[in-house]
């Protein structure tokens, strides 16, 4: 395992990789854009899709995946702004199903779609963009995101893993799901644990409680590969939810990002964030008002982040 003391002051860029929105004037404007609120490191995520949660093929070298020369593109650009650089190549279900619904029967049955058929495949996805992340010289590989069902396969991971170490030698971390901390049985196979850190404004000392727990039986360090808010009425109470109905407001996402920052910042095993999320294709910046997503370009809560990760660096 290799140590790790850093703060991760980071975003996460390009979702979800769509062909053809990278590498380009506008992309380029949004990673410049993106460096002003004091970023030290980048997520570069990209999505493959397989048909539905049971499909057993991931053809990431299809639409709408974006293509190599577009990863390279991305990585060499955000380097070339001086960040460091975790690639997180992420599965998607075409049919609108969230990963986190990846699922078949625990045992094999003939001709049902089986995990091994699956693994099989993931790991031909993994390997494929580790190769990209070692000859690029990415500082951190993101192996997984949010694919809860798929956590218990403890076997099929610590194999993986190992094969990955085999061809990349930069960190690894895998990013559970929110609530998952303390399920993933293989953790010690990862150099460091990141979650999805979408919790309601009023439990983040609740959860960071449940979560220290976790962190400290492992002896990893961990920081939220995702953590965020819409900036939607409402949005602080349901942070995970980019569905819920709400006028848009600037005011509830400054709000949940002072919330978290202040919950955080009191907890020393935490080492940081890979906010979510600025897309390669920014609105306009008269746009922000109108705009409830998550992004933060041109919102009052984007100076709550370039503050808090100004006086972190």
């Amino acid at each position: 395992m290799k140590p790790w003391n850093e703060y991760v002051n980071g975003m996460t860029w390009g979702w979800t990789g769509g062909r053809g929105t990278w590498a380009s004037p506008e992309a380029a404007h949004s990673m410049s854009e993106m460096t002003k609120l004091n970023v030290n490191w980048v997520a570069i995520a990209l999505a493959a899709n397989q048909e539905t949660p049971q499909s057993t093929v991931i053809p990431y070298w299809n639409e709408p995946t974006v293509t190599d020369d577009e990863v390279l593109w991305a990585i060499r650009e955000a380097k070339r702004h001086g960040l460091k650089v975790c690639l997180k190549p992420v599965v998607n279900c075409a049919n609108g199903t969230w990963r986190a619904h990846i699922n078949f029967f625990d045992d094999e049955v003939p001709g049902e779609p089986s995990w091994a058929e699956w693994f099989r495949s993931y790991r031909s996805f993994i390997k494929h963009y580790a190769a990209i992340a070692e000859a690029e010289g990415c500082e951190m590989l993101c192996i997984g995101c949010e694919m809860v069902q798929t956590d218990k396969r403890d076997k099929e991971w610590r194999a993986l893993i190992a094969e990955v170490r085999e061809i990349y030698s930069g960190l690894i971390t895998y990013n559970c799901d929110k609530y998952q901390e303390e399920r993933v049985t293989w953790w010690d196979a990862v150099d460091i644990i990141s979650s999805s850190g979408y919790y309601p404004i009023d439990q983040w000392e609740a959860q960071l409680d449940r979560i220290e727990a976790a962190v400290k039986s492992w002896d990893k360090p961990f920081f939220f590969m995702e953590a965020g808010c819409p900036s939607r009425e409402g949005s602080p109470a349901r942070p995970n939810d980019w569905s819920l109905p709400g006028g848009p407001s600037e005011l509830e996402q400054k709000r949940y990002y002072e919330a978290m920052f202040a919950a955080c910042s009191k907890r020393k095993w935490m080492q940081g964030y890979m906010l979510w999320d600025w897309p390669a294709r920014l609105y306009k910046s008269e746009e922000a008002a109108a705009n409830d997503d998550y992004c933060m370009y041109g919102k009052t809560a984007a100076a709550v982040i370039s503050e808090h990760y100004g006086r972190r660096n």
